[in-house]
């Protein structure tokens, strides 16, 4: 039974938090937040306890950590845990800086401890099992990659004011999508970006509209769509071109039900929140860890694979705000 402290019980905290609970081999044992209530609530339902958070990383009984508090403290709380003996799972980014997540990766590595990254996308089934299909050859060498994101409304600008910006806070599971999908480095970046959606977006120095294309080394191109607004729900899309034909992974709808008359067909609009459409991947990359860290695998994605998209989104911003083309050197 792998015992588990999570720090962060607000949105994504409070998911993890019952996935774990759920799980046959895993045990919340105790939940930490800044917010009292939050923490309190959580650990009622899923039958914990709550602590703070140095109580949690000093705990002897708790082998694994997962953090789920905002982007600045990720880094820190990484390195505190595995210094303390505990496999850790960490949401997305390991920071917005690279260079920070390089000193992590370096005390993570010195620790000899396991840790994942929270790219839930990769356990999405429609992506994994296209990817399977991908791997297996069935439409030969891949050349064209279109990934499609886009939200059904922007985040408050509060929020953009400290994501980092929306290639480094939304695009970024692009980045590893592109990366998990084609098994290939991106070696040129070129980004364009515009404030479409909300004017005070723009003010805030961000964009709510943005194109990336990537290419890789032996010359794939990838091809990257954002936006902060779809009228019909929340959109996630990927399309492969390859050699013997395409693969291509829709949205999720509420159900399969097609209605026709004479006015024409009607169906379910995609799912609206994004803690819907990724439900069962959540759930599966928790499965992951959980058994990874009980059978000592080894564990994707990995605290590399964080550095890596960070990379791209620093490339995707830099890109941006010059108008030129980004190459990328590791």
């Amino acid at each position: 039974m792998l015992r588990i402290g999570l720090l962060g019980a607000g949105r994504i905290g409070q998911i993890h938090g019952r996935n774990i609970a759920a799980h046959r081999d895993a045990e919340l044992v105790a939940v930490a937040d800044a917010l009292p209530e939050a923490a309190q609530a959580l650990a009622a339902e899923t039958g914990s306890r709550v602590a703070r958070i140095d109580a949690i990383l000093a705990d002897a009984g708790i082998d694994a950590i997962v953090v789920a508090t905002p982007t600045d403290t990720h880094a820190d709380l990484i390195e505190k845990a595995v210094r303390q003996g505990k496999a850790v799972f960490c949401e997305k980014p390991v920071d917005l800086d690279a260079a920070r997540i390089k000193v992590c990766l370096d005390v993570v590595s010195t620790a000899g401890q396991p840790l994942m990254i929270g790219f839930n996308r990769r356990f999405d089934p429609s992506f994994a099992d296209l990817k399977r299909r991908l791997d297996q050859g069935e439409v030969g060498s891949p050349e064209l990659l279109t990934i499609l994101s886009r939200d059904p409304a922007p985040p408050p600008v509060s929020y953009i004011e400290r994501s980092g910006g929306l290639f480094r806070d939304m695009m970024i599971h692009d980045f590893d999508m592109a990366r998990f999908l084609l098994g290939e480095e991106p070696v040129e970046v070129f980004a364009l970006g515009a404030s479409l959606v909300d004017p005070a977006i723009g003010a805030a120095g961000d964009v709510d509209t943005a194109a990336v294309m990537l290419k890789t080394g032996s010359g794939r191109i990838v091809q990257i769509s954002n936006s902060r607004r779809a009228a019909y729900g929340y959109d996630q899309r990927v399309e492969v071109h390859g050699e013997k034909g395409m693969l291509r992974a829709g949205n999720r709808r509420a159900t399969t039900v097609e209605a026709a008359t004479a006015a024409g067909y009607s169906r379910d609009p995609a799912l609206d929140f994004f803690l819907e459409r990724y439900a069962e991947a959540y759930r599966a990359e928790l499965a992951v860890f959980i058994e990874g860290v009980a059978q000592g695998r080894s564990l994707t994605p990995s605290g590399e694979d964080g550095l890596r998209a960070q990379v791209l989104a620093d490339a995707a911003t830099q890109s941006w705000e010059s108008g030129q083309p980004v190459q990328i050197r590791d």
